[in-house]
């Protein structure tokens, strides 16, 4: 069978990889079966997928129609087990797989003790992780929850701990860890908060040189009178030589505000 190209994709401990001929879907078993839009073979004779294995052994489901179950249950795996489905197709036709994500963790963490101290270094303690995600650390601020970082999860059942280092705002500060799974079924700890006693941050538009200037360094969003974000960054100054007349909207510190550029 000639070949005629190869794509991988890897997320997590999970990867997809198909060419005219296999593919192939690794990862850890989650109690989920694996389903398949077949299609007729490019010379009308049958169908496109001829053989399916799983973990080198030859599945006994059937596989002559346009769509057919994997079925991942009659073998035993115990959650978390190591799963390789490999699907044999002919030339000239593909099979679609309807949910690749079956073999990917989904997030079922419980947050067992989540703190943050005054310094804003936030810990926190999970039982019963099923597979590596990363936590992602939101912090809430401007009327949103913003992501400000990121802490890979050691997906293991048993107690796992974490910390992550956060950077204050002035006032009160709230934060929540999060994990994502690929059907966007996210899952969130309690939030935790604390008041630090940072000075607030002001900022002056200079007119001259184009540029807000603030108080002190800090993490921004600049808004058109719209609300679509057309910049975002770090530091005590943000350029704005390149955006028209008009009124925007800046995000930083614990405040959104208004300014003109005339």
């Amino acid at each position: 069978m000639r070949l005629m190209g190869v794509v991988l994709l890897a997320l997590l401990g999970f990867a997809f990889k198909a060419n005219a001929g296999t593919i192939v879907l690794e990862g850890k078993y989650q109690q989920k079966n694996v389903y398949v839009i077949n299609s007729i073979s490019a010379d009308g004779v049958g169908f496109c997928v001829f053989e399916v294995t799983v973990n080198g052994q030859i599945t006994s489901d059937e596989t002559n129609s346009n769509a057919f179950e994997v079925d991942l249950s009659v073998y035993g795996f115990k959650l978390g087990d190591d799963v390789v489905v490999t699907i044999k197709y002919k030339d000239g036709c593909e099979p679609k797989i309807i949910n690749p994500g079956a073999l990917e963790p989904s997030p079922t963490f419980e947050t067992t003790d989540i703190r943050i101290d005054n310094a804003g270094m936030l810990s926190w303690e999970t039982l019963n992780e099923q597979g590596r995600l990363p936590f992602v650390i939101q912090q809430f601020k401007w009327n949103k929850w913003v992501n400000v970082g990121e802490v890979m999860g050691n997906g293991t059942s048993v107690k796992n701990t974490y910390s992550f280092q956060t950077s204050p705002i002035s006032g009160v500060n709230r934060f929540r860890v999060m994990q994502r799974s690929q059907e966007n079924k996210n899952r969130t700890s309690k939030d935790v908060e604390y008041t630090s006693d940072k000075p607030e941050v002001t900022f002056i538009f200079e007119k001259k040189d184009k540029r807000l200037v603030f108080s002190s360094d800090t993490n921004y969003e600049l808004y058109n009178a719209y609300g679509q974000i057309i910049k975002r960054g770090f530091g005590s100054t943000c350029d704005v030589s390149n955006m028209g007349k008009g009124e925007y909207y800046i995000s930083f510190d614990a405040t959104t505000q208004k300014f003109e550029k005339k």
